[in-house]
């Protein structure tokens, strides 16, 4: 297997924030990194998330978005000109030249001590349009497949400002993440393309369970229709 360049990155945390309109508590505020910190199971030290229900938690410890989506974002919604930008929509990673066409389910990277393992898109949430005060976003990210993901923390460790991503274990036979985000938003995927999804390893439990819901729901309207 050929090597692959690090990837360089920028890394973000922060804390609890009030939403400007709602007043709903957000995690999604997060500033720069200036000194070494810990990357736990859960995430880094130092980064909250208000609704735990949906957000944080193993399978979604660290969030990645890449650089350029945001270029892309401000084209669509030019009245955001400068105010996109690397840790705007809540990610702890902002990466550049890796996007969702490059990675894969079960893939592990190498950040400082820490080893990460992709394990599920980002789902975007209407918190990012009321934080941009910018009505669309979070449907425009989703409907052009500019999700971003989330890695499970595999091993924890130290990490520094300066450290980058480093592939040290392609998943090679699962999806890439564009073609994942594709199929499951085809009207009516192959039940089996689907079942292959479900196992891919490394992908996260609560994918797994609405892939094996929606390849039943599939199979009882084939069996209804027949």
């Amino acid at each position: 297997m050929e090597a692959r360049p690090a990837v360089s990155v920028r890394i973000f945390i922060g804390g609890v924030r009030p939403l400007p309109a709602s007043g709903k508590l957000s995690g999604i505020y997060k500033l720069p990194l200036t000194g070494p910190v810990q990357l736990g199971p859960e995430g880094f030290e130092g980064d909250v998330q208000a609704d735990r229900r949906v957000h944080g938690g193993p399978d979604k410890a660290v969030q990645v978005y890449p650089l350029e989506h945001h270029a892309a974002l401000e084209t669509l919604f030019p009245q955001l000109a400068g105010r996109l930008g690397p840790g705007a929509i809540g990610e702890n990673l902002s990466c550049e030249g890796l996007d969702e066409s490059g990675v894969r389910v079960g893939d592990v990277w190498r950040l400082g001590e820490a080893l990460l393992q992709v394990c599920q898109p980002r789902n975007p949430c209407w918190k990012i349009d009321e934080k941009l005060d910018c009505a669309g976003v979070a449907a425009a990210i989703a409907q052009s497949r500019r999700n971003g993901w989330y890695c499970r923390v595999l091993r924890t460790g130290r990490v520094v400002p300066d450290d980058a991503l480093e592939l040290v274990e392609p998943g090679e036979a699962a999806f890439r993440l564009d073609a994942m985000l594709e199929l499951v938003q085809r009207e009516a995927p192959a039940p089996q393309a689907l079942q292959r999804l479900a196992l891919a390893p490394g992908i996260a439990q609560n994918w797994r369970r609405k892939i094996e819901q929606r390849i039943a729901w599939l199979r009882e309207q084939d069996e209804a229709g027949a």
